[in-house]
């Protein structure tokens, strides 16, 4: 990836602010720049940086330096203050730089033995963790295991053994046949604990299969816009919006800085037109690409701001699998034949690269397989290394460890020394003549159904000739009018409103139905489910950063709570969109009521449109609930923080 550069004013003069190309240091040349650098700030060194917000006309980056180790106690951080002067995109540049060394800080910050990491005794040190970070780790510390590394979990989840058993007609046969030939003296609860603990692994394997998702894939190639008659068509879901922002963190980045300024439907639209859309797919851009003023300028920007890989996080990576080493060791002397053309750096196709960058996205959230290279286990990394590459299939057979058991006297194991059970005794206690007395006694009390049978309304107190229960205070109890009314009531009320909610309004009596949920718009029903995918996202994302209890995701975690806060501002502008709209079918309205009376004289019955701000917030109702707990989450860390 190429070195973020821009133009910058240092005192007042101009220069180019960039990395030096091992991205160690920060580095200002005056023009022309092509003298040695007047300012080089070594990135271990500098302590914060901080930038003016997108609303301001100035475009200053401040870069924190940490007090020299030679200078005196209580000595000040020294500051450095760089304003970007492109002509072309300031803002674009200042963003590139900056992103640039937040990823090198949390990195430096990620390796560093003196920072101190999120586990429970961090929380007292206020200089490193933040409270946030350091709440979170005390939250998250030990996560419980998944239900199918426990066998007393399996053994005893009935549902998951007859989802097995209906997948499997053999193990259900069997099931089936072994039940049925089982002696009455054992009970079946125990029949079950029996015949389940032999058949654990088929257990486990059902449930991780039941359990298994299916995994991110490269979501913008299967996306594939379309012109029909001169119109513009896109098909996209919620569930491929949410990918595409968790793939390709600039996309998210832009979406937050322009939603709401252009609607849902405007921005994925101008976004698959641009050349932005073409170079995350990995395709060649040409000169007769769309240009878009708003994605264009993001073209050189970092795809990678807040992504944090499993596999580059790896403090030590082990030679006999270091490419980048290799490369190194083979010295200047290069011969042989001359590479592939598919094989040389191209500017202008990027593919490779573009695939190679999203493969590492979408491997970063698997759960890796292979031992962590610094583990301390006595093994050198090579030696480790090299036992995980072995061919164990081409290894023979291991050879079975048992332990032989020796029993003397076996025939006493099959002497029946105590004849009856616990439950046995206690019915031998019983006087059979009582007991079949006090049964016949319970269906006496039951009436007839005049057919033979039982008439079980009767027997719970239903009388369903009765009108009574209204007039006459009498005990509540299960089959009276009032408590079937109330049950009656609750289910209609419960359809009600989740029909509202799915498939519109219908009003009884009328031929007219409103398909739309919460009689919303259909347009600005569509950007509701939307928006909420988005928000959903951005509430994952904010929560893994949030709970995961590293003090290096500080920055990023600020950042997502600002997108939480944009989120709710879209929420409310959609509201006040919506409000809008029934404004005006409320006038629309008024106005045919009142031509329809000059016009006949009568009166029509006024009934005030739905779908408004109150809908919308009705629809968001539990995704605010769970945006403003999060906040509230953050602001107190915050708050605790600086208490501290």
């Amino acid at each position: 990836m190429a070195l973020p550069r821009g133009r910058a004013t240092y005192k007042k003069k101009d220069g180019v602010l960039t990395l030096t190309d091992g991205r160690n240091a920060l580095i200002w040349t005056p023009m022309p720049a092509t003298g040695p650098p007047t300012v080089s700030l070594a990135v271990e060194n500098i302590m914060n940086l901080q930038q003016t917000p997108d609303g301001s006309p100035k475009v200053i980056l401040r870069v924190i330096e940490k007090p020299k180790p030679t200078a005196a106690e209580g000595t000040p951080p020294q500051q450095f203050l760089f304003q970007f002067t492109s002509p072309s995109d300031a803002r674009a540049e200042a963003n590139a730089i900056r992103d640039m060394l937040s990823q090198l800080l949390a990195a430096a910050r990620e390796n560093d033995p003196n920072v101190p990491k999120p586990v429970g005794q961090a929380a007292a040190n206020g200089d490193g963790a933040s409270a946030a970070m350091s709440f979170a780790s005390t939250v998250n510390a030990k996560p419980a295991p998944p239900k199918w590394f426990d066998d007393n979990v399996l053994k005893a989840d009935v549902e998951l053994q007859q989802s097995l058993m209906r997948n499997n007609q053999g193990l259900a046969r069997t099931y089936a046949d072994a039940l049925a030939i089982k002696p009455d003296s054992i009970a079946e609860s125990v029949f079950n604990a029996q015949f389940w603990s032999t058949r654990v692994g088929l257990l486990r394997a059902h449930a991780i299969e039941l359990n298994q998702k299916k995994g991110a894939y490269n979501v913008l190639s299967t996306i594939k816009p379309r012109t029909e008659d001169g119109q513009f068509k896109l098909s996209i879901s919620s569930e491929q919006i949410s990918m595409i922002l968790q793939q390709h963190p600039l996309v998210r980045r832009i979406y937050n800085e322009n939603v709401p300024k252009l609607s849902e439907s405007e921005f994925w639209s101008r976004f698959f037109l641009s050349k932005l859309s073409k170079q995350l797919r990995g395709e060649r851009i040409t000169e007769n690409d769309n240009s878009d003023v708003i994605f264009d300028r993001y073209l050189e920007a970092d795809n990678s701001f807040g992504f944090a890989s499993r596999i580059s996080a790896a403090q030590k990576v082990p030679h006999i699998i270091d490419l980048e080493a290799n490369e190194e060791n083979q010295g200047g002397f290069k011969s042989g034949n001359r590479k592939d053309v598919e094989m040389r750096p191209r500017a202008n196709i990027p593919i490779i690269k573009t695939l190679n960058s999203l493969s590492e996205k979408i491997m970063a959230n698997v759960a890796p397989s292979d031992v962590d290279p610094a583990a301390q286990d006595g093994l050198a990394d090579d030696t480790r290394a090299f036992g995980e590459l072995t061919l164990r299939d081409l290894q023979g057979d291991t050879e079975a460890s048992r332990i032989m058991l020796n029993v003397k006297e076996q025939n006493k194991f099959f002497n029946n020394q105590d004849g009856q059970s616990e439950e046995a005794r206690v019915y031998e206690k019983q006087d059979p003549s009582e007991v079949l007395f006090e049964v016949h006694a319970d269906l006496e009390t039951l009436d007839d159904d005049g057919s033979g049978g039982i008439d079980l309304h009767k027997g719970i107190g239903v009388d369903d000739d009765s009108d009574s229960d209204a007039e006459t205070k009498k005990p509540p109890h299960v089959g009276s009018h009032a408590a079937r009314k109330q049950a009656q009531d609750q289910i209609l009320e419960g359809m009600r409103k989740k029909r509202s909610e799915t498939h519109g309004i219908f009003h009884l009596g009328s031929n007219e139905e409103d398909p739309s949920p919460m009689s919303i718009p259909p347009d600005i029903a569509q950007r509701c489910f939307l928006t909420n995918a988005t928000t959903s996202e951005f509430l994952k994302q904010f929560w893994s950063a949030f709970l995961s209890g590293d003090p290096a995701r500080t920055q990023e975690l600020a950042y997502y709570a600002e997108s939480l806060r944009r989120s709710a501002d879209r929420i409310d502008a959609l509201a006040a969109e919506a409000e809008k709209i029934r404004q005006q079918v409320m006038a629309r309205r008024k106005e045919e009521i009142k031509e329809h009376y000059a016009r006949t004289r009568k009166k029509l019955r006024w009934q005030p449109p739905r779908g408004g701000k109150d809908s919308v917030l009705a629809l968001f109702e539990a995704t605010l609930v769970g945006l403003n707990t999060a906040l509230e989450l953050y602001v107190a860390a915050l708050e605790g923080k600086g208490k501290a």
